[in-house]
C-alpha cells in the first residue's frame, strides 16, 4: 500500500513538473481562453480581458484573504468576541466608494476599446453579409461581384466513413477574400431566420437578423486564412454554416476580383446555350446532391410533413412554371433559390427532379427559360 502511495505521489509530481511541456497545448485544445486573433482590434480585446482577469483575481486574493485571515485569528477558541454594532458610517463609505473607483478604472480603458470597436466610419471596402439556410452570401458594394458560400466537407467525413481533417466542417467552396491593410466594412443581414457571423480571430461577431443591417469592421495585417461559423442556433443544419476569410496582398485581390467578375460574365453567357438533356441530368444530380438533399434527402422521399418528397411530387410531375416558381421563389417552407443557382444549375436541376426518383416526366427546362421566368416573360 505504501509502495503504491509513493508510486502514485511520484506520477503525481513527474506530472507537475513537466506540466510547462504540455500545459499549453492542452489549454490550446480546451479552449479555456480568448483567442488573441490577428488584428489590432482582437488583440486590445484581449488584453482588456486580460488586465480585468488579473485585477479580478488580485481583487479575490484581497477580499478572500481578509475574510480567511478575520476567521483564523478571530476565531472563538481564540478568546475572541464579536463586536455588537448596527451603523458604521466609515464603513458604509469605504465599500461603496472601493468598488465605485474599480469600476471606474475598469471603465476607461473598456470604453477607449468599445470606441474602436464601433467606429465603421471610413471603410476602403464594403461587403454586404447575408445569411441563409443553410450558407453565406457575400456582395461587394460597387464591385459587380457577388457569391454564395457553402460547406465544402465532404459527406463522408460527416457520415462517418473517412477520417475528418484538420478542418473539419469549416471548409467552404468560396472564401471570401479580402485585402491586408485596408478597413473592411461588414453589412451583415439574413434573408430567413437570425444567424450570427463570427470570426474570432478578427474578432467580428454580429448577429444577421432578417429585416435589418448590423455592421461591424476589420483591417487583417497579415496574409492569412481565419475561420469561424454561424454562432445563432438556426435550424437543423447549424452547424454546417463555416465561414473563411482569406487575406491577401492588394495586387492578389485585385487578381481574384477580376477573375469573379469574369466568371460572372461566363455566367451570363452560360444562360444563352442550349445543353442536352444528358447534360441537364448530370449538372442538376450534382445540384441536388449540394443542395436538396439534405432536406428531400438523397433518394428523393423527403421527410414528410416537413420536406415533401421529390418522388411522386405534384410539382416536379406537374406543370413547369409552377416548378421553376417553386425553386426561384421558394414556399411552403421551401427557401428561395433564385439568387443561390445560377440559370443553368436552375435549369438543370429541375430537369433532373422531373425526370429522376421515378417521376420520369420526359420534359426538361433550358437556362434561357429560368432567365425569361425571372424577367417575367
Amino acid at each position: 500500500m505504501l509502495k503504491q502511495a509513493k508510486s502514485s505521489f511520484a506520477c503525481l509530481l513527474g506530472l507537475t513538473l513537466s506540466a510547462p511541456l504540455w500545459a499549453s497545448d492542452e489549454v490550446q485544445r480546451w479552449g479555456v481562453n480568448m483567442t488573441e486573433g490577428v488584428t489590432d482590434v482582437s488583440q486590445e480585446i484581449y488584453g482588456l480581458h486580460m488586465d480585468i482577469f488579473w485585477w479580478c483575481v488580485g481583487i479575490g486574493v484581497v477580499v478572500f484573504g481578509v475574510m480567511f485571515y478575520t476567521m483564523i485569528a478571530h476565531r472563538k477558541s481564540n478568546g475572541a468576541k464579536a463586536a455588537n454594532f448596527h451603523e458604521s458610517l466609515s464603513l458604509e463609505l469605504a465599500w461603496t466608494f472601493i468598488p465605485i473607483v474599480i469600476l471606474v478604472v475598469m471603465a476607461w480603458p473598456a470604453t477607449k476599446v468599445l470606441i474602436k470597436i464601433y467606429d465603421t466610419s471610413e471603410p476602403d471596402i464594403d461587403i454586404v453579409v447575408t445569411g441563409y439556410q443553410w450558407k453565406w452570401k457575400y456582395e461587394y458594394l460597387n464591385q459587380d461581384v457577388s457569391f454564395f458560400s457553402n460547406l465544402s466537407t465532404p459527406a463522408d467525413e460527416i457520415n462517418n466513413l473517412a477520417p475528418k481533417n484538420p478542418n473539419y466542417l469549416l471548409e467552404v467552396d468560396n472564401e471570401l477574400v479580402i485585402p491586408v491593410g485596408k478597413k473592411v466594412r461588414f453589412l451583415i443581414t439574413a434573408n430567413d431566420v437570425i444567424h450570427a457571423w463570427w470570426v474570432p480571430d478578427l474578432a467580428v461577431k454580429k448577429d444577421a437578423i432578417p429585416g435589418f443591417i448590423n455592421e461591424s469592421w476589420t483591417r487583417v495585417n497579415e496574409p492569412g486564412i481565419y475561420r469561424g461559423q454561424c454562432a445563432e442556433l438556426c435550424g437543423k443544419d447549424h452547424g454546417f454554416m463555416p465561414i473563411v476569410v482569406r487575406a491577401v496582398e492588394q495586387a492578389e485581390f485585385e487578381t481574384w476580383m477580376d477573375k469573379k467578375r469574369e466568371a460572372a460574365a461566363a455566367i451570363a453567357e452560360a444562360a444563352k446555350q442550349t445543353l442536352t438533356f444528358d447534360e441537364l441530368y448530370a449538372q442538376g444530380e450534382a445540384v441536388y446532391v449540394k443542395h436538396c438533399a439534405a432536406c428531400h434527402q438523397a433518394d428523393g422521399k423527403g421527410i414528410p410533413p416537413t420536406f415533401p418528397a421529390i418522388a411522386g411530387s405534384p410539382i416536379a410531375n406537374g406543370d413547369v412554371r409552377e416548378h421553376l416558381n417553386r425553386v426561384i421563389n421558394g414556399g411552403q417552407g421551401m427557401p428561395p433559390f433564385g439568387e443561390q443557382l445560377t440559370p443553368v444549375e436552375s435549369a438543370a436541376v429541375i430537369t433532373f427532379q422531373r425526370n429522376a426518383f421515378g417521376n420520369n416526366t420526359g420534359s426538361e427546362v433550358q437556362p434561357i427559360d429560368v432567365v425569361n421566368y425571372q424577367q417575367g416573360n
